[in-house]
């Protein structure tokens, strides 16, 4: 019998060994997982922020390229013209039907 509770007895330990071991795996995996969202978060709000300065980047240059295009046109009516129309034919040939 001293050697059937001795039995138990490493066994309930181990057991309770392996219970503490899989709670601190449990955990950890738990605070890994806060880690993950927090990263993921703070990259979204990085991607976020760059997106919005390409943007108003993006809307400058639009501005300026039609600033540019407005100028061209009314410093050159005649060659605007002339260019809108070949744009047009250029268009009409390659999207038209056949």
């Amino acid at each position: 019998m001293a050697t059937s509770n001795s039995d138990k007895s490493s066994r309930d330990t181990e057991v309770d060994a392996g219970k503490e071991a899989v709670l601190a795996a449990y955990n950890n995996l738990l605070e890994a997982t806060e880690h993950f969202k927090e990263a993921a978060r703070a990259a979204g709000l990085d991607l976020r922020q760059e997106a919005g300065e390409q943007l108003v980047k993006g809307r400058q240059k639009a501005v300026a390229v039609g600033q540019e295009a407005s100028n061209y046109v009314h410093e050159k009516p005649l060659q605007a013209l002339g260019l809108a129309f070949v744009a047009g034919l250029l268009f009409a040939q390659v999207f038209g039907r056949k």
